[in-house]
């Protein structure tokens, strides 16, 4: 630790965001970066903790105090090479990832002010790539072949380790390019799609190959492979069924956050669909997670109206939660880039009815509710808590989570990973279930 006092002298500063009036005119992606020598500040602030939680908290184990010392002094390759060895896309994970070993940081317990290491973690990764550190590897082969079923973050990880182990790896993915969510869920505003396709562009030199536009039936999976990993994610968004459910402008998030994307892309053109957009409408979020939040954002670049996001369950204090006390993650109020460029957000709403008009949406009855514990326990019991009321609203987004696939009883040579297997997660655990399931494949193989 090359400055012990750093953590007492250097404050947290992080990069923020480009301007609101000049981010909602365009999909690029909002947040900034420091310079090199006030990143390499920011990364002495690491304490070196005799028990770093960080390490805990990481789904997949990133060495934070041992990366963001080598950041301090200048060793940017070094830090990229100890990055490596834990996290394949830290290119990722470095902009969306919603950093638990920051809110297990000795720092964060003691002042509030965390060690910046998801933006430290992004700023190894460009330097990296920005100065070839990022080198084409071309592992032995071992005669054998994997093949994996979905080309989201779980199954390119475990692709990638796959092919690193000497496996011949085929990814087979059902839409026109790999990345699942990353791609056709998350706004190029938080993920330009360029990062994927250059970490996909580096596996394929690797060998790894892909198929895509494949849509595979999980119970009739192509022969001619050895194993398979079945990473298909969950694709089955968790809807609503109320009155008027099938009123033109009522979607799923996916509906507007993946055509969008598409039309960034330039998979379909803006006069070839039938635009799901928000532009001069008044749009209603229903759902307060990031899905929500970033239909949010989508909204406002498209040129919405107004904005208004409802969610069913109470506010979450500000700064700290006494019902969620360390190690759980703290339930806070997040307060995300799209929620600072515009909108009105609230709690504890129950949605009752779609309205419309001709077969159109004109609003939504909503109704205010509390949560009242239950005598027999689990689930608290809702209540009304306010006189029913309408919403104003030509087009809504429904962002209220996936529900967990059931998988079939697979053969033995079958892996699942990802959220094919846990169910609507993070990006982090992802890749970590992906690197835990190539782990898996590899030892079932080695004894055949």
């Amino acid at each position: 630790m090359g400055n012990p006092k750093a953590f007492l002298t250097v404050p947290r500063v992080e990069a923020g965001y480009r301007p609101i009036i000049e981010r909602v005119r365009d999909f690029s992606e909002v947040e900034q970066t420091l310079n090199s020598k006030e990143r390499q500040q920011q990364a002495s602030r690491c304490m070196d903790c005799g028990v770093p939680f960080c390490h805990w908290a990481c789904p997949l184990g990133n060495k934070d105090p041992e990366w963001n010392d080598a950041l301090y002094h200048g060793e940017w390759e070094t830090a990229y090479k100890i990055l490596k060895k834990t996290n394949d896309f830290p290119e990722f994970t470095g902009r969306i990832c919603p950093a638990l070993c920051e809110k297990s940081c000795v720092l964060y317990h003691t002042t509030g002010e965390a060690v910046t290491n998801r933006e430290n973690e992004c700023a190894i990764a460009e330097r990296a790539f920005m100065e070839g550190f990022v080198t084409i590897e071309h592992p032995e082969r071992n005669g054998k072949k994997v093949a994996v079923i979905g080309g989201g973050p779980a199954g390119l990880a475990a692709a990638n380790q796959l092919n690193y182990k000497g496996y011949e790896v085929t990814v087979f993915d059902r839409r026109a390019a790999a990345g699942g969510l990353l791609r056709y869920g998350i706004p190029n505003f938080k993920l330009e799609k360029k990062i994927i396709d250059r970490r996909i562009s580096i596996m394929e030199k690797e060998g790894v190959k892909f198929v895509y536009n494949a849509d595979i039936d999980v119970t009739a999976l192509p022969e001619g492979f050895d194993a398979y990993v079945v990473s298909t994610g969950t694709p089955q968004a968790r809807d609503i069924n109320i009155p008027g459910r099938e009123l033109k402008g009522v979607h799923l998030a996916l509906e507007l956050l993946s055509q969008q994307n598409q039309v960034l892309m330039g998979e379909v053109a803006e006069g070839d669909v039938d635009r799901v957009t928000a532009k001069d409408k008044d749009v209603l979020v229903i759902g307060g997670g990031d899905t929500g939040s970033d239909c949010i954002g989508t909204s406002h670049r498209q040129g919405a109206k107004s904005v208004t996001q409802i969610e069913i369950m109470p506010q979450p204090p500000v700064g700290h939660n006494p019902a969620t006390p360390w190690p759980n993650w703290p339930v806070i109020l997040k307060t995300t880039s799209s929620h600072e460029e515009g909108c009105v957000r609230r709690w504890n709403i129950n949605t009752l009815e779609f309205l419309g008009e001709d077969g159109k949406l004109t609003g939504v009855k909503v109704q205010p509710i509390d949560w009242k514990p239950n005598p027999e326990g689990g689930r608290p019991i809702m209540v009304e808590a306010g006189e029913v009321e309408v919403i104003k609203a030509d087009i809504v987004f429904l962002a209220m989570g996936f529900l967990k696939p059931q998988q079939p009883q697979f053969a033995d040579n079958v892996f699942v990973a990802g959220d094919a297997a846990s169910g609507a997660s993070l990006v982090v655990r992802a890749i970590a279930s992906g690197r835990k399931t190539a782990e898996a494949v590899d030892k079932f193989l080695k004894k055949q």
